[in-house]
């Protein structure tokens, strides 16, 4: 156990049981303690794995996919390029290096990241030498220009708050101290006019909610509608996701998410399904479709069979692996969804459409 663990336990002995969604916060971003504060979460010394840095190639065709819709948008200057939480940066540096080639895309960005981590921002820095990068803690902070988008494994971190629907209602599920450990308790019963469904559930069921993503989901879509720009969004989960999905992952593997606090990534399935409300109350949003099928749509296996050219051995045998392991529907192919939002009576981007 952590030191952030007493801390956790401290505030609960003083205050009281410990909503889900403050033991996420604290876990992951506590100043001192938290787990993307100051440790290198990223890659195979790291807990856990992305998109980016299993290949190049998922960065190229996202890029060339948002450049495409800046292009479809009749290539408004200058625009703001960003991205949520950027990790080490390998996202976007693919995304720029694709993308030069593309007639007056550089010369028109502004380039932001929304990254509140001192840590990851020297990372990032390092990464995306040579371009002129302002970095913002809050999504709020960006100008009102046309903005494209994208946010890989971002939604995944947001903190949930969980409900399971009791004889006495809707309890939220709390973290208590117990003989020194933690562990999950029901909280009081509260108003089912919170959720949107509540007449199909039967008791024991839990469902998730996640406040901070609808209000991110609802700031994108508010912003692209009312100045030009595209979002795609790429994260776990489902179209609409019940139960419990709260999870922590050390060293590539899956723990109790009671212990190691601030020491293993906490994670929870994404509701596309929300994601999706939000957004479209303010601009157009793509259908939900998975990972690997938006990869195959953008012409990954080509571009796969174009850099094998140069490949053998080892380096081509992790080169298929990578492959394999973005659009494959037993791996992240099926795992991982995508959407896109843009302006109203605007072309979905490449990979987007039906």
């Amino acid at each position: 156990m952590t030191a952030l663990s007493d801390i956790i336990k401290k505030q609960i002995k003083r205050f009281g049981p410990m909503p889900v969604s403050e033991y996420m916060t604290l876990c992951l971003l506590h100043p001192e303690h938290g787990y993307y504060t100051n440790r290198d979460a990223l890659g195979a010394t790291g807990d856990f794995t992305t998109a980016p840095e299993i290949s190049q190639m998922f960065g190229e065709l996202i890029g060339l996919s948002i450049a495409q819709s800046w292009i479809d948008q009749e290539m408004p200057t200058p625009f703001i390029l960003a991205e949520l939480g950027p990790g080490n940066g390998t996202l976007m540096a693919d995304i720029l290096r694709a993308t030069k080639s593309v007639p007056n895309f550089h010369s028109s960005i502004d380039l932001h990241l929304i990254e509140a981590s001192p840590e990851m921002r020297k990372r990032q820095e390092t990464a995306l030498n040579g371009f002129n990068v302002t970095w913002l803690n809050y999504f709020s902070e960006l100008p009102q220009k046309p903005l494209f988008l994208v946010a890989n494994e971002f939604f995944d971190c947001l903190p949930i708050k969980q409900y399971r629907r009791t004889d006495e209602g809707w309890q939220e599920q709390m973290i208590a101290v117990e003989n020194e450990q933690l562990h999950f308790i029901l909280g009081t019963a509260t108003s089912e006019e919170v959720f949107s469904k509540t007449n199909d559930v039967p008791n024991g069921d839990m469902l998730e909610v996640s406040p901070p993503t609808v209000a991110f989901a609802s700031a994108i879509g508010e912003h692209i509608q009312g100045n030009g720009g595209c979002a795609i969004i790429v994260d776990y989960g489902e179209w609409d996701s019940d139960g419990d999905s709260l999870q922590a992952l050390k060293d590539h593997r899956k723990i109790d998410p009671l212990t190691h606090c601030g020491t293993a990534d906490l994670t929870a399935h994404v509701s596309f399904k929300d994601l999706t409300n939000a957004a479209s109350k303010y601009a157009k949003v793509s259908s939900t479709i998975p990972q690997g099928i938006l990869l195959e749509r953008l012409g990954i296996t080509q571009r796969a069979q174009t850099l094998a050219k140069n490949m053998n051995g080892k380096k081509l045998e992790n080169h298929i692996s990578a492959h394999k392991r973005l659009t494959h529907p037993d791996e992240m192919g099926s795992l991982f969804k995508a959407i896109a939002i843009i302006p109203e009576n605007t072309d979905l981007p490449a990979g987007f459409n039906e």
